[in-house]
């Protein structure tokens, strides 16, 4: 039996190696989309198995024995032992935001192959190993948030520059996500319609949970699932009520203060109540449309039109300038390696699991099952002829304001291309036009489209197809905001707890609504700032998330990296300093080139002189939407540059602490709390 099974993890890995390699080495010809699928899948199955098991069992020695932080500080309100799906439906749909559905679709321009090696690679060799130490040194810590261990394991320098750094990076992180939702609900009634119905739907879950029927998951986890079914079909004819349908039609700015509303609530009302099972309700529906594209594929196994590498190589892409490196990887950030998934290990996520193992699956796990995600979202752009998708991914700015300009430019490129098939394309779609839909979203909801389509329902579903693929991006991506609110009033209430202890005490009622309140204000800010500015936001906000959801990384992997220093000395410190140094690398080079590169299409202060030249000799066409480009400009340099200058700190402080502990002059401390024998019983797992 033992020998079946290394023959089957084998062949298994055999697979991986076969299916990476071709998919590198092909060229010349159209490759089937089933070869990234395999090769995904193989190389998770084994990084799962084998490398993440090694550092659960050899590096951080779980043990089910010991009590968590869930049933030691048990409270009803942050701490609470709960099932493992549910965490880790919760930790999924809190860690799944826009990274992997969009970033994957912008970085397609490069062509399918380089995206597609990093979001596998950094999945299993960064990504989930950062998600799962930091969860893990969490849990062993009573919960405290990745700035809180940066203080203690580092120092105070390091310290308490990391608390700051990660609240600006995570303030900047959900007006992003935020901003996405907006673009991607407005004017939709069926999207926002089912949106809001899960609202009620988690309520009435988590209170059935709690006193109606508690212990019975499957029970409520089928009733939800049923709801939601019904919301979704339901938001179709609430589109077509000529009364309710204006109701749920909100603009840009309705459903940004809406989205401000419900991070506030979401924050604020009990974990148990609202947050965890409003995030495993909705995993239900991710889960389920990442399954149903994932069958999709293996049942049409469409041939990816996009070709391995495209002419923009040269760092000329009409999406987003810049070259391969630094930019594929900023770009396509949560897909591989995502910061703010650090914050989610260290904040909501630990105070929830009741088993050390637990960490294992919810940790390592959810962040493979975002990659295959990525990997999804790749397909169904690759899927595309590369005309339509760079005619509905570029701005009118670069291919021309009108559709016989943009279809002329694009087809020069050698991505043959015309306005017809793009009035068609919208028909099928039931859209006016799907020019100039910048952002990804769009151009992934075409390609889903088209994959559900082939596999059921064919054309005439098209329309269908693409609005529940919109509505399922927008749900995928909201999940995010509560959770990262809270996540940014436990970092608050770190920093504000120095100055006034009551402050810092996660219980006092007035500190959690008012400091919530703060969180909300500052991301909100540029939320609103982001909807009004003349392109949209999403130009001068999406290479700041990339950039500083990149570097949040480091900041992890810097605290990672102490911690596994300080508990075996140097025998494990490449498992986390290996992303760490490729990480640095790629996002320092990419900070200094947003900044100072001369070419205005990349560097943000050659943009500015640029427009600034343009407005001083009158030939600017909207001097007001000028001034404002130009102020979110330098605006995007400056802070780009406190981040570099922050995370630079906090490595310095980091490689004194390492250097240090390593010749002997400092003391390797584990932080740990002390053990203690868990006694839960089996029914409150």
């Amino acid at each position: 039996m033992k020998l079946l099974g290394h023959l089957a993890w084998g062949a298994v890995s055999a697979i991986a190696a076969f299916c990476l390699g071709g998919i590198a080495l092909n060229r010349g010809e159209h490759i089937n989309s089933i070869w990234l699928v395999l090769a995904a899948s193989c190389t998770y199955a084994v990084g799962f198995r084998f490398y993440a098991r090694f550092i659960a069992a050899r590096v951080m020695a779980l043990n089910d024995k010991r009590a968590t932080p869930a049933e030691r500080l048990r409270n009803g309100l942050d701490f609470e032992p709960t099932n493992k799906w549910i965490v880790f439906g919760h930790h999924f749909a809190a860690i799944a935001g826009p990274g992997p559905l969009v970033g994957p679709v912008l970085a397609a321009q490069f062509g399918y192959l380089p995206g597609t090696l990093w979001i596998i690679i950094g999945a299993v060799l960064g990504g989930a190993v950062q998600d799962f130490v930091i969860l893990f040194a969490s849990m062993r810590r009573d919960g405290k948030t990745l700035g809180q261990m940066a203080r203690e394991e580092i120092g105070k320098v390091g310290g308490l520059t990391a608390l700051l750094t990660v609240l600006l990076i995570m303030i900047i992180l959900l007006a992003v996500v935020a901003l996405v939702v907006v673009n991607a609900l407005k004017g939709s009634a069926w999207g926002t319609f089912t949106i809001a119905a899960t609202m009620p739907i988690a309520l009435f879950m988590g209170l059935y949970l709690r006193y109606w029927r508690p212990g019975k998951v499957l029970e409520c986890s089928l009733i939800g699932f049923a709801l939601v079914v019904a919301s979704i079909f339901g938001g179709r004819s609430v589109a077509e009520s000529a009364s309710l349908g204006p109701v749920f039609t909100l603009s840009a700015m309705a459903l940004a203060v809406a989205i401000i509303i419900y991070g506030y609530l979401a924050s604020v009302l009990p974990v148990w109540l609202f947050l965890a099972p409003r995030d495993y309700l909705s995993t239900f529906v991710k889960l389920g449309v990442v399954f149903m594209l994932a069958v999709g594929i293996l049942f049409v196994r469409p041939q990816l039109e996009m070709p391995a590498f495209t002419r923009f190589v040269d760092g000329t892409g009409p999406i987003f300038s810049g070259k391969i490196f630094p930019f594929c990887f900023i770009t396509i950030a949560c897909g591989a390696i995502s910061g703010f998934h650090a914050l989610i290990s260290s904040g909501t996520t630990p105070k929830l699991i009741a088993r050390e193992w637990h960490a294992w699956p919810v940790g390592y796990g959810s962040m493979l099952l975002e990659s295959f995600l990525a990997i999804m979202a790749m397909i169904a752009a690759c899927v595309l002829q590369p005309g339509v998708y760079f005619a509905v991914n570029s701005p009118a700015g670069v291919v021309g304001a009108t559709a016989e300009a943009a279809t002329a430019t694009i087809s020069g490129w050698g991505f043959p291309v015309t306005a017809g098939e793009m009035a068609e394309l919208a028909r099928n779609m039931g859209e006016q036009t799907l020019f100039f839909r910048t952002g990804g979203a769009p151009s992934l909801a075409v390609g889903m489209a088209h994959i559900f389509a082939r596999s059921s329902g064919g054309e005439a579903l098209l329309g269908f197809w693409y609005h529940f693929a919109i509505m399922f991006e927008a749900l995928f991506i909201l999940t995010i905001i509560g959770a990262g609110t809270r996540v940014g009033r436990f970092m608050l209430q770190d920093l504000l707890g120095h100055a006034w202890k009551p402050l810092g005490q996660a219980g006092w009622i007035p500190g959690v609504l008012g400091l919530s309140a703060a969180v909300v204000a500052a991301w909100g800010y540029f939320l609103v700032q982001g909807v009004r500015d003349p392109l949209g936001g999403i130009n001068s906000l999406w290479p700041l998330f990339g950039i500083s959801n990149q570097l949040l990384a480091a900041i992890a992997l810097c605290v990672a990296t102490t911690i596994l220093l300080k508990m075996h000395g140097p025998r494990f410190m490449w498992i986390t300093c290996v992303p760490l140094a490729w990480l640095v690398t790629v996002t320092f080079t990419a900070g200094w080139q947003k900044i100072f590169s001369p070419l205005p299409a990349v560097g943000f202060l050659a943009q500015a002189d640029k427009l600034e030249a343009a407005l001083a000799a009158g030939t600017a066409a909207d001097a007001a939407a000028t001034r404002a480009l130009i102020f979110n400009a330098r605006l995007d340099a400056a802070i780009t540059a406190i981040f570099l200058v922050l995370v630079a700190t906090i490595l310095i402080d980091s490689f004194r602490v390492w250097a240090g502990i390593l010749s002997g002059a400092r003391a390797a401390v584990v932080s740990e709390s002390p053990f203690v024998l868990s006694q839960l019983r089996p029914e409150e797992l």
